[in-house]
Parts: C-alpha cells; structure tokens; sequence
C-alpha cells in the first residue's frame, strides 16, 4: 500500500525535477528518496519518473497521479489542522506567500502586531511572483497569499483589504522633481522603469505607461523595489513605487522625490487569500482583518508624513 510520505516525496520530485534538490527540500539523503520513488512504483505497478542526465521527468501517468497525490495532502493538512486547533484559534505555523514589492514594507509591523495578540501564531513568510504563489496557495504548498488583486482561482477565498496610492518618483535633479504640479504632457517620452514582466507591478506600470506615453526601459529591469529605487536615484529614468515602500525604513526617499502630477490617481489593491472550504477559514479572516486595521493606520501616517 503506498505511503503519504510517499505521495510527498513523489510531490517533492515534481517540484523540484531533480532528486538531489528533492532529497535536500525533503530533508533526506538522496538515496533514501530514490528508494522510496522506486518502492511507490512497484506497488503501482506504473512508471512514474523518466530518469536521464537532465534530471527527473515525469511520465504521463505520472503527472497525473502527482495532480491527485497534490490535493491528498492538502487534505490531509486539512485532517492535521482540525486535529490540532478549533477553527478559530490562531496559533500553529502558516505559510504565508507574498511579493517582495509588498511583504518588506508591510510585514513587519504586523507581523509583531499579530504575535502580540496571538503568541502560539507563527508565520513562515516566502516572498516570491504572484502568479505562482497563486498556483502554490492552491495545490496546498501555502496557507496564505498576501498579495495585488487579480488574484484568480475558483477554489480561492479572495479577501480584498486595503488600496495602495502608487507615485511616480524622479531623481532629486530631475525637471521633474520641483515643488510645483507637472502638466502630464511633460511625461511623454520619458523612460518608465520597472520590474521583470512576471511580477504584477510591472504589468500596472505598463499601463501607467501607456496612458501618459511613457516608454517602458526593458533593458533596465529592476528584481526589487530597491533597485528601483537606486536606478531612479543614479538618474536612469523615473518610476512608479508604492506609498509603503516610500514610507517605511528599509524603503525611503533617499536621492528621489515624489514627482507632483497635475490630476495624478493611481493606486494598487491589495488582498488575501486562502483555499475555499478550509477547516481555517474564520482564523483566516480574523488575520485579515488585522492586516486590513495596520495597513490603513501605516497608510493614515504616510498621508500625513506628506503633508
């Protein structure tokens, strides 16, 4: 009869396509893993990996059962959740995805805030792109996305939370950067720069982009906020960044300024989300509304930082 630790192994391999990076995620000696794999195929009966030199590839049939092994241990986390806590309690660890154009600026305070009301809670925080944290948070490899909307899945809970103001940021020598409102007419043509076309953000800033003719920079790609942030300042181009980066530590204003267009309104949603019918759901929503309470007062702050 197959094992659960085997399906996770299985699941682990898919993952990672090799059974060296799947052994070391699974926290066991490579030929432990190999053996298991082999084991759950014969009592299969079916071929599960291709192995060659380009690493582990799953057959047909394989791919297939990993698909059903995926959502047998979602469930069984499922089973372990009721188990070991009511519904509405928040303690444990949950896995918590979001993207580095948000968690940095925003996790902190309530991170610190959640801990205080809720000390058994314990967030495991993975930063990474959107739509695949999407895939991640339904397949049961997270508990939690905090991220931009859209955030699309039928078997998702999508909580909005909170809006975002964007600003469009010069170097502090830039025309652009003086006190007084810039006419849109003065943006036409200029470089907008932006992250990599996978993240969220940069699709938005593409938009923002086009509506006032701005030209996207795709040899200047940034991979973070910061290096937004030190491109605009070195006077590589302008950029769009988010009120909670500017107004947080980590963040800033260092070498920019907010630049002040004439009739500027542009902002990002941002939500929560977790898989429908979760034995969590209720905890789920108290954490949001947590979430939904910080970030407004940081926001509040920053408004008035500003003025």
């Amino acid at each position: 009869m197959p094992t659960l630790r085997q399906f996770h192994y299985l699941v682990t391999l898919a993952d990672t396509g090799s059974f060296v990076r799947a052994a070391r995620a699974a926290n066991v000696s490579q030929p432990t893993l190999s053996h298991q794999i082999k084991t759950l195929e014969d009592r299969l009966g079916v071929r599960l990996i291709d192995r060659s030199a380009a690493g582990a590839i799953l057959t047909p049939i394989g791919r297939a059962i990993v698909a059903k092994a995926r959502g047998l241990l979602a469930e069984v986390r499922e089973i372990e959740n009721l188990a070991g806590r009511s519904a509405d309690s928040l303690s444990g660890t949950l896995r918590l995805g979001t993207t580095p154009t948000l968690g940095p600026y925003l996790l902190s305070p309530i991170v610190a805030e959640l801990h205080r009301r809720a000390p058994d809670l314990h967030l495991y925080v993975r930063e990474g792109i959107p739509d695949e944290q999407t895939q991640q948070l339904a397949r049961g490899a997270l508990d939690l996305l905090l991220g931009p909307l859209p955030i699309e899945g039928e078997a998702l809970v999508v909580e909005p939370l909170f809006r975002e103001p964007l600003h469009l940021v010069a170097a502090v020598d830039d025309p652009l950067a003086g006190p007084s409102i810039v006419d849109p007419a003065l943006l036409r043509g200029r470089a907008l720069l932006s992250l990599d076309p996978r993240h969220h953000f940069h699709r938005q800033c593409a938009q923002i982009a086009g509506a006032y003719g701005m030209r996207m920079t795709p040899d200047y790609e940034g991979t973070s906020l910061d290096s937004l942030h030190q491109m605009v300042a070195s006077g590589l181009g302008i950029a769009v960044l988010p009120t909670l980066y500017l107004a947080s530590d980590v963040g800033g204003t260092s070498g920019i300024r907010i630049v002040n267009i004439a009739n500027w309104s542009r902002y990002r949603s941002i939500a929560l989300a977790w898989r429908r019918g979760t034995s969590m759901d209720v905890a789920f929503q108290r954490i949001a509304e947590q979430v939904r309470g910080s970030a407004r007062a940081i926001l509040m702050q920053a408004d008035v930082g500003r003025e």
